[in-house]
């Protein structure tokens, strides 16, 4: 909303930085709540609960996501780097994976991680189910998809063009403005992963209330589930055919639905990122607009929003699509091969990462530094 100019706040008022946190707090709780009570219509913790059972579950859920806004609170308040929310995220994706790898949790005969399947294997003289697993257990072949996905990320997020920029207040100064392949991030992953989500949740509750024999034609359309186990996600109508087939057995046997998921993925994807372009402040007009606020003008072109908006236009528009789509495949190809971590958490860990890398590597250049730190945006 700020980004779009819907709100108008001035960060650098510190009532309005007070009334964002608070409304940003507020807002959270709210999501915080509604999204619980979903859960509990939609059988999620089981069906036809006590009323006493179901408050109890509601409340569990708001003390842990008021936990969760503290804690990002604190980070935020300066007791440490980055934000609070990104960090937890990549925690928990960089557990799922090592949890994939490394855990003793016993799976049958053997063990859940790949490591301590592979030696139990090799053991008992059976390595040819190292490879692959039934049951979507972790393998040697998810273990390798993993790190090769892992390094296209990485390639793709330093893939960027560079555009020279000059100061015309400090004389002498030269440097680049970097439009990144990835230009707005992982944001559009992030908003298409939670509209499928929503999309399979709601469609459950849909059913759950009006379907739950699959006897309505034209509910089905839209979604069937199976009643013995609801959990376990659609298994027919629209929505069956954007969730993945996870894992290289069931791509085998259902190729279509691998086909429906990466096309709607992709283009929700590209949809988004050009849509948070416009309202995120991240168009040429506005790019062009911060450049000259802060004295940076491009040199071979005259000083003013509009050669600026025009030299941008060359960029931003075809960057933002190409990236949404790449972002697009990757996370929903990700899904689709079962890499550890997930499409979606495999992006946002692989971004976050950077993000501290780079906020790392500019608090040691401040340390050896002091005098860059005014030039920086530091006090």
């Amino acid at each position: 909303l700020k980004g779009a100019d819907i709100i108008h706040l001035d960060f650098k008022k510190p009532d309005d930085r007070a009334l964002f946190s608070a409304g940003t707090k507020i807002l959270a709780l709210i999501v915080t709540f509604a999204e619980a009570v979903a859960f509990m219509i939609g059988g999620s913790f089981g069906q036809n609960l006590p009323f006493s059972t179901s408050a109890t579950i509601i409340i569990q859920i708001m003390f842990a996501g008021l936990i969760v806004i503290l804690l990002d609170e604190l980070i935020q308040k300066g007791w440490g780097l980055g934000s609070g929310i990104s960090l937890f995220i990549a925690a928990g994706v960089s557990q799922t994976i090592f949890w994939s790898v490394f855990a003793l949790i016993p799976a049958g005969s053997t063990y859940f991680g790949i490591i301590p399947h592979a030696v139990s294997t090799l053991l008992s003289s059976s390595p040819e189910s190292i490879l692959l697993r039934p049951g979507g257990l972790p393998s040697l072949v998810t273990l390798f998809l993993t790190i090769s996905i892992l390094g296209l990320i990485v390639y793709a997020e330093g893939i960027r063009i560079e555009i020279p920029i000059t100061s015309t207040k400090y004389r002498g100064f030269q440097g680049t403005y970097p439009i990144k392949l990835l230009y707005v991030s992982v944001l559009p992953v992030i908003l298409t992963g939670a509209l499928l989500a929503n999309l399979s949740f709601f469609s459950q509750i849909i059913w759950s209330r009006f379907n739950p024999a699959n006897s309505n034609t034209l509910l089905n359309l839209f979604a069937q589930f199976n009643s013995a186990d609801p959990t376990a996600g659609p298994i027919g109508g629209f929505a069956y055919y954007i969730s993945p087939p996870r894992g290289l057995e069931v791509l085998s046997v259902e190729p279509l639905r691998a086909i429906t998921y990466v096309l709607f993925y992709v283009v929700m994807c590209t949809i988004f990122a050009r849509v948070w372009v416009e309202i995120g402040g991240l168009g040429s007009k506005s790019v062009a607009t911060k450049l000259l606020g802060a004295n940076v003008q491009v040199p071979g072109f005259r000083r003013s929003e509009g050669s600026l908006e025009v030299l941008l236009d060359r960029y931003i528009p075809v960057i933002t699509i190409i990236g949404g789509i790449l972002m697009g495949l990757l996370a929903s190809i990700s899904d689709i091969l079962g890499v550890f971590g997930g499409g979606t958490g495999i992006l946002l860990m692989v971004s976050i990462f950077i993000n501290y890398y780079q906020l790392l590597m500019k608090e040691k250049l401040e340390t050896m530094m002091p005098g860059l730190a005014g030039f920086l945006g530091k006090d």
